[in-house]
């Protein structure tokens, strides 16, 4: 059993109530999850302040409180520390607490507004391909080798984070492939991470609802590379124009990855169709049964990633091309009707933008005058600021938009799509169709799609659920589409 003092050995804390070393069991940031024994971090949050519940996680067996602000009536029997900042604090502890795990394997974590889960995605099944034991976290799920651990953000809490990197290590995991988001860096979620590297897929219009200013978005994806060490690399894409703002001021050694421009890692696309996409790489060419531009980006991060992993060339082309679809990401579903219908994660103006893009250049190349009929929708209580451009994004880039219910939260469904439609004209809002019901919307599209038609079922991707009033009820796209067919 660890210590307190052993706890807090090299991390720095202002002030300390009560004594020392008493044993530590486990530690906590939800005081319904504290035990006897337990030490509970109270994080400020934007909803809750984790030292409103002081009280209960004592009441609990908390016998050690960690928090940026102490109560002035303290128990005599319980131990408290001041730190500055409560939520790196918890990082640092957590570490600790799990014997640094993250220095036991090579971590690397992929930022970007879209393409986080797809590229975390390649790389965890790229290293398996190659036969290392690998682990990951995304937004789809957590993976330890090929165990599936549920995922509820698409960056866990700092204190789960090193529980599953603890897992790894114990499963002899040799990489671990994260998703860092944009609210994670903010909050301070990789707080105790030792990083082999990171990457820079893009930045777009995103979370504004949170970071209020792009200007504080860019800053947010920024943090993760002005805190990597000397030893880690950074990837970027320099194709983004902020790919070079990223790599300002980061002791870390920067490489940069390109389609369109002179870069350390080179693509060119070969041919882009509905059965895959075909690359040069490194004077190398390879098939993937992954779709689109969007994708070509994904795969060449990925084979950089490796080739500074230092994996052989030709294995990591070969293993890369036996990768497949992800789920809800340009997820394919082919139908008796022969409609190609697409299920993807888009729910931002900028990845929305790529995937009609991607879906009209393949139309072009299928020499066909099949239409594209895109549902689309926006969650609730969420960056309103987005939902007019995605309307009118869908509508620019779609034959047919149909505007559905997304997770509406708290908020109503119809209010969210009339917020849409401020992106319309008023003659293009009497072409659109405006269907509540998601799944009725998805039924609609199939029945009046013709064969060769492109259905287009954007931003929910692989969730499972449609969460209204604070509950979340079943439902998922790809389950609505095979129901359609069956």
């Amino acid at each position: 059993m660890k210590t307190l003092a052993s706890l807090f050995d090299n991390i720095p804390y202002q002030y300390l109530y009560g004594a020392a070393h008493v044993p530590i069991q486990d530690i906590c940031l939800d005081s319904r999850k504290a035990a006897p024994n337990s030490l509970f971090v109270a994080i400020p949050g934007t909803e809750h302040d984790g030292a409103a519940y002081i009280d209960d996680a004592i009441a609990a067996g908390s016998t050690v409180i960690v928090s940026e602000q102490i109560p002035e009536a303290r128990n005599p029997n319980i131990t408290y520390i001041q730190v500055a900042d409560a939520a790196h604090t918890l990082g640092l502890l957590a570490s600790q607490f799990y014997e640094h795990p993250s220095q036991k394997l090579k971590v690397v974590a992929v930022t970007g507004t879209s393409g986080k889960t797809s590229t975390v995605h390649i790389l965890y099944n790229l290293f398996r391909q190659l036969g290392y034991n690998v682990g990951m976290l995304s937004t789809i799920h957590n993976q330890v080798n090929d165990q599936i651990l549920p995922s509820t953000l698409t960056t866990p809490d700092a204190l789960y984070i090193h529980q599953l990197l603890h897992q790894m290590v114990d499963a002899k995991c040799q990489y671990c492939f994260m998703e860092a988001s944009s609210h994670a860096l903010c909050q301070d979620r990789l707080a105790g991470l030792h990083l082999a590297g990171a990457i820079f897929l893009n930045i777009s219009h995103d979370h504004l609802d949170y970071h209020h200013t792009f200007d504080a978005y860019i800053k947010a994806k920024k943090k993760l590379f002005d805190k990597l060490p000397k030893s880690a690399f950074t990837l970027y894409n320099i194709d983004d124009k902020c790919g070079k703002v990223m790599i300002q001021n980061t002791k870390s050694t920067p490489y940069s990855y390109s389609i369109q421009a002179p870069a350390d890692f080179k693509a060119k696309i070969i041919s882009n169709t509905w059965q895959g996409i075909e690359l040069q790489i490194d004077q190398q060419q390879v098939w993937s049964q992954l779709l689109g531009n969007i994708n070509a980006y994904n795969l060449l991060a990925a084979y950089a990633t490796a080739s500074l992993l230092h994996q052989p060339q030709l294995d990591t082309l070969v293993a890369l091309s036996t990768i497949g679809p992800i789920k809800g990401r340009m997820q394919q579903l082919h139908t008796d009707k022969k409609i190609n219908i697409l299920i993807d994660y888009a729910h931002k103006p900028e990845a929305l933008k790529k995937v009609l893009l991607t879906l009209n250049q393949l139309r072009t190349q299928m020499h066909t005058r099949a239409r594209i009929i895109t549902i689309i929708g926006c969650g609730g209580n969420r960056d309103t600021a987005k939902r007019p451009l995605m309307a009118q994004i869908a509508y620019q880039h779609s034959d047919q938009v149909i505007l559905t219910s997304d997770n509406p939260r708290y908020e109503d469904p119809n209010a969210i799509i009339e917020e849409m439609k401020c992106g319309l004209s008023a003659t293009q809002q009497a072409q659109v169709w405006s269907i509540i019901d998601r799944k009725e919307a998805i039924k609609i599209a199939y029945q009046t799609a013709k064969p060769d038609d492109i259905v287009l079922i954007a931003g929910k991707g692989h969730e499972g659920y449609q969460e209204i009033k604070g509950v979340k009820y079943p439902l998922q796209d790809e389950t609505i589409v095979n129901e359609l067919m069956s």
